[in-house]
């Protein structure tokens, strides 16, 4: 089975020391080598994900940072990243997988919805909590995710009740899961069927989110 390579770890801890333009490109075909591998091991990801899903696209992201506007003036990231695209306006929510020594995970979820979906999951909770919860509760969830993540609003957002008993769910601005992984669990062998058998288990939920999000508080699809 493919699996992440102990030099691609070895390659990004060593890259983190020396962070710098000359170093990578001495070293660069020793990157290439590296970002092969990994690029495997993501379309490997893309073809499980797609036995129970539709993804329509895999970005890996480059390894060379924007510090136009960052204080961190380091040129390159240590770390491999990428994330999956769920196909058409139906499926909502997207998966996402970071390899980096020390500090790999994955998550999935939203990251930044815009103002109208905010508003309608808002609006969703406000109505009816008791089917998220239940989601959120599960073994399942629970084994893999712990909770529900992302920034949330000290008080409540403008025109909801701040003693409503989803207050908690509601004042949040994004709906993220994580899963963090050790360096022995990402070079473990089974490595590539855990992190399948927790997109799976992300399912119920980027389910239950995408009905919220092409349909109005009455069910009616949104959708054309």
């Amino acid at each position: 089975m493919i699996s992440i390579s102990k030099t691609t770890l070895d390659f990004l801890k060593r890259l983190k020391k020396n962070n710098t333009r000359e170093w990578f490109n001495e070293h660069k075909p020793e990157f290439q080598v590296e970002k092969a591998k990994i690029t495997e091991f993501y379309n490997a990801i893309l073809q499980d994900l797609n036995t129970h899903d539709t993804v329509e696209r895999l970005k890996i992201f480059r390894i060379y940072r924007d510090v136009r506007f960052s204080k961190d003036k380091t040129p390159y990231k240590p770390h491999f990243a990428g994330n999956f695209v769920r196909a058409t306006k139906r499926l909502r929510g997207g998966y996402y997988l970071r390899i980096r020594p020390g500090e790999s995970f994955l998550a999935g979820g939203f990251w930044e919805p815009n103002k109208e979906d905010l508003l309608r999951i808002r609006k969703e909770f406000e109505m009816d909590a008791s089917e998220i919860r239940k989601i959120l509760a599960t073994k399942t969830f629970v084994k893999y995710f712990g909770k529900i993540e992302g920034n949330s609003l000290k008080t409540a957002p403008r025109g909801f009740d701040k003693e409503h008993t989803a207050i908690d769910l509601i004042r949040m601005k994004q709906f993220i899961v994580t899963r963090k992984f050790t360096d022995a669990e990402v070079l473990h062998p089974n490595f590539r069927n855990e992190v399948e058998n927790s997109f799976k288990a992300m399912r119920p939920y980027f389910d239950y989110m995408s009905e919220v999000l092409t349909t109005d508080l009455n069910g009616v699809s949104t959708i054309d």
